[in-house]
């Protein structure tokens, strides 16, 4: 059994920006309304013209020039989208042919906000084998496309974009040390797509994932063998500022020690996680050998952890 960590990232954003105050224009909303009950100023709309495979290439491609790993290198594509281009074929054969990858395989991934946690946990187990040794997993998401522009409660919340890791063999003391993936099938109408529109009940979602991550963040802390004061960074789903910060509160962590781009980019679903590594990464928030924690949340009702020693 090998150790599988992250060896490159990339990411997708749009030109677009779209802030709370162009919101007031088109719908009875105010940047105040939203800014404090979810933390977020603006979000990144895709073209028309760029779907969810578009922008799933183009973070692809960074991220396979970042690891230096030649796609024909890849032995596995999964994509992790709710938002396709169509039902079928899959957004990961569509990039598959796109990045020249030819030796891949391909499948899509639905587990909507947890969706890049699901996806990299499923690559670890093929490069842990050693079945496989390079696997790129795309977060990524075209939610503008599902907005209802009449519900001020959900339209205000998305955004659109992409992110993603080549993940592969890495050194004994580097790479993923534990994850959590769970299910509760029972608030599977809690987010939903009714007809062409995204609809939510945002009293029982903020319930769970208030509970939820906070929870999933400390399971996968103990399953790995750390504590809390071993956790030097964490990258929750960003959904809403006031459920990252209950997680960050369970952990005990200072809120240097937590990534926040809710404000930037909105809930991006998928691609939110990917996004808000590369962001941190850029930033240099997280360094060679750090403990980062991964956790998020979203429809199925489903969540997901990871506790990762950053670095190859």
């Amino acid at each position: 059994m090998v150790n599988v960590g992250i060896l490159g990232m990339g990411s997708y954003l749009a030109d677009n920006i779209v802030t709370n105050f162009d919101l007031e224009k088109r719908m009875d909303t105010s940047d105040e309304w939203i800014r404090t009950r979810t933390g977020i100023e603006e979000r990144r709309f895709a073209p028309e013209h760029h779907d969810t495979s578009h922008m799933s290439y183009l973070a692809a491609k960074e991220a396979l020039e970042q690891a230096n790993i030649n796609p024909e290198e890849l032995d596995l594509i999964i994509v992790a989208t709710v938002t396709p281009d169509r039902p079928f074929p899959s957004v990961s054969a569509v990039i598959q042919e796109k990045l020249g990858a030819k030796n891949a395989a391909a499948m899509d991934v639905s587990a909507a906000c947890a969706g890049f946690i699901y996806g990299i946990v499923t690559a670890k187990q093929f490069v842990q084998t050693g079945d496989y040794k390079h696997v790129l997993v795309v977060g990524a998401e075209k939610l503008s496309k599902l907005m209802n522009w009449e519900d001020r409660n959900t339209a205000v919340l998305f955004g659109d974009g992409a992110g993603a890791a080549v993940l592969g063999p890495v050194s004994k003391d580097r790479g993923i040390l534990a994850f959590e993936l769970g299910a509760d099938g029972t608030g599977a109408e809690h987010i939903t797509q009714e007809g062409q529109f995204l609809t939510m009940n945002g009293r029982e979602v903020f319930k769970f994932a208030v509970r939820q991550m906070g929870e999933s963040a400390l399971n996968v802390i103990q399953k790995a063998g750390l504590t809390k004061e071993d956790v030097d960074f964490l990258v929750p789903h960003q959904a809403n500022i006031r459920i990252m910060e209950a997680s960050r509160q369970r952990l005990e962590l200072p809120e240097e020690k937590m990534s926040k781009t809710v404000h930037k980019y909105g809930n991006t679903s998928s691609a939110s996680i990917p996004m808000a590594l590369v962001n941190e990464l850029n930033n240099g928030k997280i360094k060679d050998g750090d403990i980062v924690v991964l956790v998020g949340f979203g429809a199925g009702l489903v969540w997901g952890s990871v506790a990762i020693r950053w670095g190859r």
